[in-house]
């Protein structure tokens, strides 16, 4: 399968600082956005299907990719959706901790799939055999986005959210996966050479011949919201949604 019509619509969503980065290097994670925008993050997720992270994120950050709100949880079940979209991370090593929160929070009523490079299948089947409702897939080697991103629309995967971290993001970008951008500038900086950033080095179609089309953008508290369409499948949804 090819095309942007068999694989889901991809959103990437991120805060990063002024000076473009997504965390620190504390051991703690760095808030880079207020409860506004936390509250829209919420309603985005509400709208997906599923929410991608990295291994790497899930390994640092912990992040239980649950909807916060009981209001939104409540309108997805009326619409005979399951109450949080389904979990997918990708991971070339297979090191996952089963009592991570990606895998606990949620128990059996929330999907978690799980796309491994093909020599890490065999260690994840046996460090998360036990996890609740979890599947692993094998996604070839090296593991391949597009691939993982086809099967998840046989899964009935039609809006896919991306939330990092920086190789995912990255990753997404360069390989023309990603329909949307919304990005949240935080007002400071971080400094940290050491510190993640937005993307790494990458070739990028949206490069400077190539611009992204903004669509929106919006101060919420103090961070500024902007939202990006990148492929001809995005600027349609939005002429009509526009039009609607």
């Amino acid at each position: 399968m090819s095309g942007t019509s068999q694989r889901p619509y991809v959103l990437l969503s991120c805060a990063m600082s002024v000076d473009g980065y997504i965390d620190d290097t504390s051991p703690d994670r760095l808030l880079l956005s207020n409860d506004a925008d936390f509250d829209r993050v919420d309603d985005q997720r509400a709208l997906a299907d599923a929410v991608l992270v990295g291994a790497t994120t899930i390994r640092r950050d912990n992040p239980r990719l649950l909807l916060r709100s009981p209001a939104r949880r409540s309108a997805r079940q009326d619409r005979d959706l399951p109450v949080s979209p389904a979990k997918v991370t990708i991971t070339g090593s297979g090191n996952l901790d089963p009592h991570a929160s990606f895998f606990t929070a949620g128990g059996a009523e929330v999907r978690k799939l799980v796309y491994c490079a093909s020599p890490a299948v065999r260690s994840a089947q046996d460090k998360l055999g036990m996890a609740p409702a979890t599947s692993i897939i094998d996604a070839g080697s090296p593991l391949d986005l597009l691939a993982v991103v086809t099967d998840l629309a046989s899964r009935g995967i039609r809006r896919l959210m991306v939330e990092g971290g920086q190789n995912t993001l990255t990753q997404f970008l360069a390989a023309g996966l990603a329909d949307e951008l919304q990005l949240v500038i935080a007002p400071f900086f971080v400094g940290d050479p050491g510190a993640p950033r937005f993307v790494g080095a990458a070739t990028f179609p949206q490069d400077s011949g190539h611009r992204m089309t903004l669509a929106e953008s919006r101060p919420i508290g103090d961070v500024v919201l902007l939202r990006y369409l990148l492929t001809p499948r995005a600027l349609g949804e939005q002429e009509v949604s526009a039009a609607s």
